[in-house]
């Protein structure tokens, strides 16, 4: 599972913003912010927030991460070795090498480009005062004393000083790992990474950039852990393994080659160019074997495969923040997803306010009411914006009553509250959810609960006996309205759910609204289990529980963003794979704990901040897409890494029993170049690239050597047997012997490929005769024979290739078939509990 890392210490945090806050010369005590000129001055003496766009290599780190590399370093050392010794052909393997750096180095600068693309829209644009004026600028853009203004669902995104508040909450748990929100009066310090849960209010900016102690602190704590790679440290430790395989296998050539006798030579080698007796023909051994046991093309078709994905999910506006997202998304087998914004429309519309009598006279009228709440809040959530336009469009008149205290909404709240000055006296309201304002046997809690069940999004407005900025929830409400606000369905929202029904991916959805109304769009969208909605107020507080329940229910509503964090952990400890998608502030939480975090590109900064994907235009039906990436690229290299592992074990058996029985080996690199391009390098290049809807399980680096430990022992096998035949008892082979292994080798692994490319369609077997034709064309012509040393004339020496071929190509289909069958009853074994679990749970 993938880890994260715990937050910085929260006293840690503390102390280094006890430091001193000034740099440089004392800041305005206005708060009409900078003028031009002090801009100006600020950015020329470099004190500006000189914080990079987005992680990343740069051009130069591309170029260099993809040129110095172990495999790289490995050739370069056998290349050399062929360079001083000859013959030129025998070096082509180098530049198979160098062509495959090259186009990794191109295909990760072209998705680098369409992720900074991306992450240019995606970027968050604070608001900054300057010279009274509020605009937007990049991050980058902001200076030491800048006035920062916010509002909720942003993201502090440097330390500072509050210089106003209006009920200012701040969430410090990304930083501190204490999740209470705390509320900001003037002069308190506001930390970088921190987000705004409720209210609004300004800083001004004491630290910026690399003074900024907490926003390092901050960029740790505030980005995901790396997802961890099995696939990545799959393919680490295969090659780690390889590497140490190769100085014995080597060393065990060399000292064969050199004590076959008498000192044989090869005398057929050609003399061109080239060192000739027995050391040079041992390396010129050695190196063929090497060059065959390096997996040269593994590392490069992984990075392509990632790549190509980034540039493919950049094309539907998804942005890929961290790329082992996408191995991660190939593994999803829960979607836990929010309600608003997600499945249904960003936008809301005021229905009705059916009126419930709470007020005193006309002043109390709840449209009266709900348009000043509205006027009155500087920064209005979706309902409260809905519910201001529905009041504007009927014509109704917001009345001039000044605000003496507010209460912003927050998710952990579930309410919002104001407390007006009207000509008959202060009033008092409090707009939120029903059954958190009165006792759930009130009728209207019922009616509320009533109208949820039909899908609407349902308000209670109710009257208090007492100011709202008193401690907690005031008291003597009495209710007055039901503002009843209408939520569209997303038309894609129902065939992504189906879609991932399909897939075996389990979907939840997980609500700040009525568990009625979660239940309602869930039956709409086809959920399966929505008609059981639960309240996660009813449920145990026990972590084991709550995961226990979470695992059989499918719709949940009431769900504050702690709660919704501790649902995600819970799936994540009993094994699951859980990708968050959410677009609120109350889902920071939650996408920070999740596998894999998906933020919708018009949600609030923190969220996308946090997420690992952002759909920049906020389209749920494109993570059907994203997840089929994400499974096309890890199933191709999990194919591809078997075809080049196959190529490493028969490999290693060939040179280990040739180096056993001291006898010449029987290729030379170049023989070696054509088997490894015609059967697997040119090949794995249209697989690793090829439609895959395969469900990625984990166990890749077993799965892998299942297929490639079996069908490359009986590859090297069958390679020595002809091998053996051919030679007829004598130590040096001749080309046509040479050319009856080259037969063997790739007659067996060319059914290997057959093997690893099912399914099959037309363009596989298309790919496949291209290869053998190659290799035709390589045998019978005398360009191929000149170059490659090859030599057909005798029937004999061919038939027995082609023959022992057969045996191989029969014995690695029984293993095959054997060992499938055992997975499936395997496989078997494991789903038949868990399907029973979920059988029972719906």
């Amino acid at each position: 599972m993938p880890e994260h890392p715990d937050p910085p210490d929260g006293g840690a945090v503390r102390a280094a913003l006890a430091a001193p806050d000034r740099v440089g010369p004392a800041a305005p005590a206005d708060e009409s912010g900078l003028s031009r000129a002090q801009v100006a001055e600020r950015v020329a003496s470099g004190r500006t927030n000189d914080v990079p766009v987005r992680g990343g290599r740069s051009v130069g780190q591309i170029i260099r991460g993809n040129v110095f590399t172990r495999i790289n370093a490995m050739i370069a050392v056998l290349f050399t070795i062929i360079a001083l010794i000859g013959p030129v052909q025998d070096g082509l393997f180098a530049m198979v090498v160098l062509c495959n750096t090259l186009i990794g180095i191109v295909q990760e600068v072209r998705a680098k480009r369409t992720l900074d693309r991306l992450a240019i829209v995606n970027a968050a644009r604070p608001r900054v005062v300057r010279e009274g004026a509020v605009e937007r600028v990049a991050a980058q853009e902001i200076v030491l004393d800048e006035v920062l203004e916010v509002g909720t669902g942003d993201q502090v995104v440097v330390d500072g000083t509050v210089i106003s508040s209006g009920a200012l909450e701040v969430d410090e748990s990304l930083l501190t790992g204490e999740a209470d929100p705390v509320a900001k009066a003037v002069g308190d310090t506001v930390m970088s990474g921190s987000f705004v849960v409720a209210g609004h209010g300004r800083f001004r900016a004491t630290k910026v950039g690399r003074h900024a102690y907490a926003a390092r602190l901050a960029e740790e704590a505030s980005r995901f852990s790396l997802v961890r790679s099995e696939l990545r440290s799959g393919i680490d430790r295969i090659l780690k393994w390889i590497t140490y395989a190769l100085f014995p296998v080597g060393g065990l050539l060399v000292y064969s080659q050199l004590f076959l006798g008498e000192g044989t030579a090869l005398e057929e080698a050609s003399a061109g160019g080239q060192v000739s007796g027995p050391l040079a023909d041992a390396l010129r051994g050695m190196v063929a074997a090497l060059v065959s046991m390096v997996p040269e093309g593994l590392i490069l078709l992984t990075s392509i495969a990632f790549a190509v994905g980034v540039v493919r999910l950049g094309r539907h506006r998804c942005l890929v923040q961290e790329l082992p997202a996408i191995e991660g998304l190939a593994r999803v087998d829960v979607v836990c997803t929010d309600k608003t914004g997600t499945l249904t429309e960003a936008g809301m519309r005021l229905s009705a306010v059916r009126e419930l009598g709470g007020g005193e006279g006309p002043q109390d009228s709840p449209a009266r009411v709900l348009a000043a709440l509205a006027a009155g809040d500087p920064d209005p959530n979706p309902s409260m914006a809905a519910i201001a336009r529905g009041c504007a469009a009927t014509g109704g008149q917001a009345p001039d009553w000044p605000v003496t205290a507010l209460v912003p909404f927050s998710s952990a709240r579930k309410w919002s509250g104001a407390s007006l000055l009207t000509p008959e006296g202060e009033r008092h309201w409090v707009l939120g959810a029903a059954d958190v304002l009165v006792p759930a046997d009130d009728p209207a809690a019922a009616e509320a609960a009533r109208l949820g069940g039909q899908g609407h999004r349902v308000l209670l407005l109710a009257r208090a006996a007492e100011r709202v900025d008193t401690h907690g929830l005031p008291g003597g409400l009495r209710p007055a309205a039901l503002v009843v606000l209408d939520q569209r369905v997303r038309e894609d929202a129902g065939p992504t759910l189906d879609y991932f029904g399909a897939q075996g991916v389990d979907v939840k959805i997980v609500s700040g609204d009525h568990a009625a109304a979660v239940g309602a769009v869930g039956r709409e969208v086809g959920l399966a289990g929505a008609d059981r909605p639960v309240d996660v107020r009813d449920l145990p507080e026990d972590r084991d529980d709550l995961a226990e329940a979470v695992e059989r229910h499918s719709s949940f509503g009431r769900v504050g963003p702690e709660r919704k964090r501790d649902m995600v952990r819970g799936l994540r400890d009993r094994g699951r794979t859980v990708a968050m998608t959410g677009d609120g502030v109350n889902d920071v939480l939650a996408l920070k704990e999740a596998d894999i975090g998906v933020a919708m590109g018009s949600g609030s900064p923190a969220s996308r901040s946090v997420a690992q994907l952002v759909l920049l235009e906020d389209r749920f039906a494109v993570l059907p897409r994203v997840v089929a990436e994400g499974r096309r690229v890890i199933g191709n290299i999990e194919r591809v890494a078997g075809l080049f592992l196959t190529k490493t074990v028969y490999t290693m058996v060939l040179a280990v029993v040739v180096g056993l029985l001291a006898v010449a080996y029987p290729f030379f690199p170049r023989h070696a170049t054509l088997i490894n391009a015609v059967t697997f390098g040119i090949p794995s290049f249209f697989l690793a690239l090829a439609p895959n809807t395969d469900i990625v399980r984990p166990g890749f680096v077993l799965r892998t050597l299942r297929l490639a430990v079996p069908a490359g022992t009986v590859s090297g096998v069958a390679a020595v047997t002809t091998y053996l035949l051919v030679l007829g008892g004598r130590t040096v082979p001749d080309p046509a012997d040479r050319t009856a292994v080259v037969i063997t080798l790739c007659a067996t692994t060319l059914w290997v490929l057959l093997l690893v490319a099912r399914p099959y369609v037309w363009w596989k077997a298309v790919l496949v005769a291209a290869m053998a034709g190659l290799l035709v064309l390589a045998l019978v012509t005398p360009l191929g024979q000149g170059f490659f040393d090859l030599d057909v004339s005798d029937p004999a020496k061919v038939l027995t290739g082609l023959a022992v071929a057969g045996c191989a190509i029969a014995a690695i289909t029984v293993i095959r078939v054997v060992d499938d069958r055992m997975t499936a009853r395997a496989a078997a074994r494991e789903a038949g509990p868990e399907r029973s679990v979920r059988g029972a749970a719906s």
